[in-house]
């Protein structure tokens, strides 16, 4: 495998098909995303896609994402449509973290997070057992100022992290607890989409999360690995939410009002290691430095559609001024 892999990252990008369309980097540096850019003018997106899903999968596997730019996807029907090109089942968004819209089948809002605040660096759902490999990005309106997504490759953020810190991690894994229905964060109803209670304990059951009632609240636990291997290419990727989700991530003054108002127990979520004991400040900085020194930020186009392997690519969200509306939908679903 490791060989294999290897002579695939010698490949370099060039036009193919009769050079209907153009393989390329942004900046001229050949680093994640590759950029895919018609050469013939009307070029149908999702029908060239169809014929040439091997290549592409080749692409991902090695580079991590892929920018569709200058085929002018622009409503939400035409975005689908794309991301249905790329095979797999498209998935719901079940066990989510974030408000979000449904905008059409299998496609949502990316957040509904205010525009102010940045979301930090995450692999999509990455707590949970079930998660995408498969994610997609579409570009239906440009913020007027920031509202980029930076992107970062997860292998290289495993390489660069700490030996103590990788060690540490994949000696415990995360432990993530959620506390549903406060009024901070979502309610369970919409993580679990249903008020079913029965079919809320079913689906924790199936899926490795225990779960405790509190009148109308939920609180869940589950324990996850913080280094997977991918299954295709056979590497170890740090992919978890124990930075995101944790306390020490936020700002400290938002973190001071937090404290203030809250009950630490009736936080929306926050991690662990997996034994239950505390994961350092220190350490948090040092994920949060290498997320950033890894990172790859650029502005979106209208029309733009981004695609992700989310166990090979992380993802973020810069805050923003302006209107904006970015589409996601993810497929080919993983179960741990």
């Amino acid at each position: 495998m490791k060989a294999s892999l290897n002579s695939l990252r010698s490949i370099k990008p060039r036009p193919v098909s009769g050079e209907l369309v153009r393989f390329s980097f942004l900046g001229g540096e050949e680093r994640l995303p590759v950029v895919v850019s018609p050469l013939q003018e009307g070029l149908v997106l999702e029908a060239w896609i169809a014929q040439h899903r091997e290549l592409l999968d080749e692409k991902l596997l090695r580079h991590g994402a892929l920018l569709f730019r200058g085929f002018d996807v622009r409503t939400p029907q035409a975005f689908h449509q794309v991301v249905n090109a790329m095979g797999g089942e498209l998935l719901d968004y079940v066990e989510r973290s974030s408000p979000r819209s449904q905008v059409t089948d299998k496609v949502y809002t990316s957040t509904d997070h205010p525009a102010d605040q940045r979301i930090l660096f995450h692999n999509e759902l990455a707590y949970s057992n079930r998660w995408p490999r498969a994610l997609f990005f579409g570009c239906m309106r440009a913020a007027e100022v920031g509202g980029e997504t930076p992107i970062a490759d997860s292998r290289e953020v495993l390489r660069r992290l700490s030996p103590t810190t990788r060690r540490k991690f994949e000696e415990l894994g995360v432990m993530y607890v959620r506390y549903l229905g406060s009024g901070l964060g979502l309610h369970w109803s919409e993580v679990f989409r249903t008020t079913d209670r029965q079919q809320v304990e079913r689906y924790c059951a199936e899926n490795g999360l225990t779960c405790e009632w509190e009148g109308e609240r939920l609180r869940t636990r589950s324990v996850r690995p913080a280094i997977r291997v991918h299954p295709k290419t056979g590497e170890a990727v740090w992919f978890n939410h124990g930075y995101f989700f944790n306390l020490h991530s936020i700002p400290p003054e938002l973190r001071a009002t937090l404290h203030a108002a809250v009950d630490p127990r009736e936080l929306p979520f926050q991690t662990y290691y997996g034994d239950g004991s505390e994961i350092e400040p220190e350490t948090i900085r040092e994920i949060a430095e290498v997320y950033d020194s890894v990172g790859v930020a650029f502005p979106w186009q209208r029309g733009d559609v981004l695609a992700i392997d989310n166990m090979l690519t992380a993802h973020s969200r810069n805050p923003f001024q302006g209107e904006r509306t970015i589409l996601v939908s993810m497929s080919d679903l993983l179960i741990g």
